[in-house]
């Protein structure tokens, strides 16, 4: 599903809440799969990996605000980064491989719409049909054996031409006390001996106290 057509003055996540995914999420009408049971004993839903900006739901997972986290909080934030590292290699693949997008498209605003519609169908069309030539070897974000981030490069691409796709739009979101119980049961989890990756209290560690502020450098370059 896409949603486009939205202006661009107007709040992500007001535009997230009122659109037909937005609300389907919210309502249980999609065909969302049950929680599942990993681990020994812990059963965890499928969930939405979004950045601060949006709220807090039982469906979408945010990173934990602030500074002052504990080690554990810092390994789901950093485990929760690496999810949206795919997010961001999606909208990069976009900027790079469709020149249109590397700057504001002038075109009515009807006519926007159907070509975005048109890049994602391509997109798609070739993602599943040619998907070697369409993104070769080393041009999406790759991770080593160590969980070092290794840049695509669309990056490359992306940084020397000025994309029209702009960043979100921060903004402080309140949450229930549903969303945050699920969070911890990810949290707990992630710092689990089943849930662990053998890196990540290395990684964590090596970012100091302003954790949130070094992950977000280090997947954006």
């Amino acid at each position: 599903m896409v949603d486009i057509g939205c202006f661009g003055k107007d709040n992500d996540a007001n535009i997230y809440n009122h659109s037909v995914i937005g609300k389907g999420f919210a309502t249980g009408t999609f065909n969302i799969p049950e929680a599942e049971k990993v681990g020994d004993s812990e059963e965890l839903p499928y969930v939405i990996v979004s950045d601060e900006i949006f709220g807090l739901k039982t469906y979408l997972m945010k990173p934990y605000p602030g500074n002052g986290l504990t080690e554990s909080q810092k390994v789901f934030n950093y485990r929760l980064s690496r999810c949206r590292q795919v997010i961001e290699n999606a909208f990069g693949i976009l900027s790079a491989l469709w020149r249109i997008f590397r700057r504001p498209i002038k075109a009515k605003p009807c006519n926007v719409d159907s070509i975005v519609k048109a890049c994602i169908c391509l997109h798609n069309y070739l993602r599943l049909t040619d998907n070697a030539h369409y993104i070769p070897q080393g041009f999406v974000d790759t991770e080593d054996g160590k969980g070092e981030i290794l840049p695509g490069n669309w990056r490359a691409i992306v940084e020397n031409n000025a994309s029209g796709m702009t960043p979100l739009q921060q903004r402080v979101n309140k949450y229930g006390s549903d969303a945050k119980v699920t969070r911890e049961r990810f949290e707990k989890y992630f710092n689990s001996k089943e849930g662990a990756v053998s890196w990540q209290l290395k990684h964590v560690r090596s970012f100091g106290e302003d954790f949130a502020t070094a992950i977000y450098k280090k997947i954006n370059y």
